[in-house]
């Protein structure tokens, strides 16, 4: 029987999986804090070996590693919310490092998602209307075998086959100022995490929709006499798009922290590039922000996954007595 309170039910689940996300953020950002200082001591590691004692001193106090860790969280974050952090390298505003990196990693990751989707989305629809055939089979075990391999291994081998060894089509690696976006630039690093990508969707949306192919209204609407194209469009796919947009919300997470390795991969100006710069020179106040930044995109897109999984949940939405 309709829940008259249903509408309500949803609100707090939302809010719960809201202060649960809140509550894992602010766990993440004391474990990368505390973790990014086994990097080593920034002071040192940006003086060198030589540096005297009292300069040592002197550069701690002024960028404040010489005080307890709880006031430099305390610093940090403070820093974070009012845009003051600053580099330990540079001496620039993090937020301004790391402005045009986001931007860089940001089209990256999202021509990257919208096209493993549109392809995900379309083979797992195709895969479940054409499934157990012979060219059905191979195109699902080509996707296995992708989801298997690491997003690393894909790019290299591309960059053997499309730059160094084969072909010499496209460049290897990010060349240029990393300011202005190369076309070229964007097509091997975006392959290689379609292909990371785009299989897994593609391999969830069959499940889903052979699951409800075989479900009892797929098998009434067919008895009915209505063509197997309305069949899979009106009566099917409607059906299994939550459980499908949930599972792109996933991978879309999964994004937030794969272009790092990818990015590192091809030097593309990303944070993925910036994040490896920053390790190397000890940029702790970079790093932390990189880091949380990621840990906080993959949770929010992980309670944007909860939440359309609630909302595309009848008994959920309506709810029951």
């Amino acid at each position: 029987m309709p829940n008259p309170s249903g509408g309500l039910s949803i609100a707090k689940l939302i809010a719960q999986r809201i202060g649960s996300g809140v509550l894992v953020l602010v766990a993440v950002s004391m474990i990368v804090f505390g973790a990014t200082y086994g990097l080593g001591d920034p002071v040192r590691a940006m003086l060198g070996n030589e540096a005297t004692p009292e300069r040592v001193r002197a550069v701690a106090h002024e960028l404040g590693t010489d005080r307890s860790l709880v006031e430099q969280y305390i610093a940090w974050v403070e820093g974070l919310l009012t845009n003051e952090a600053k580099s330990f390298a540079t001496g620039r505003p993090v937020s301004e490092l790391l402005g045009p990196r986001l931007l860089n990693s940001m089209i990256l990751a999202g021509s990257a998602g919208l096209v493993a989707v549109l392809l995900g989305v379309a083979g797992g629809i195709a895969s479940a209307f054409w499934r157990d055939r012979s060219l059905e089979r191979l195109a699902s075990l080509i996707s296995l075998v992708l989801v298997a391999l690491p997003e690393f291994v894909t790019g290299i081998f591309l960059v053997a086959l499309l730059s160094t060894g084969v072909l010499h089509l496209l460049p290897a690696v990010y060349i240029g100022s990393g300011t202005v976006l190369d076309p070229l630039a964007l097509i091997l690093p975006m392959t290689t995490l379609v292909l990371a990508a785009a299989p897994y969707i593609l391999q969830l949306a069959r499940a889903t929709m052979i699951e409800v192919l075989e479900s009892d209204y797929v098998r009434m609407a067919r008895l009915k006499g209505i063509s197997e194209l309305r069949v899979v469009m009106i009566h099917a796919l409607p059906n299994a798009i939550g459980p499908i947009v949930q599972t792109i919300a996933i991978v879309l997470a999964w994004l937030a922290g794969g272009v790092v390795v990818v990015e590192f991969l091809f030097r593309f100006p990303g944070i993925g590039t910036a994040m490896a710069d920053a390790v190397t020179n000890r940029d702790l106040p970079t790093v932390q922000a990189i880091s949380l930044l990621i840990a906080g995109l993959y949770i929010v897109l992980n309670i944007l996954a909860d939440v359309i999984g609630l909302l595309a949940n009848p008994r959920v939405r309506h709810g029951s007595r």
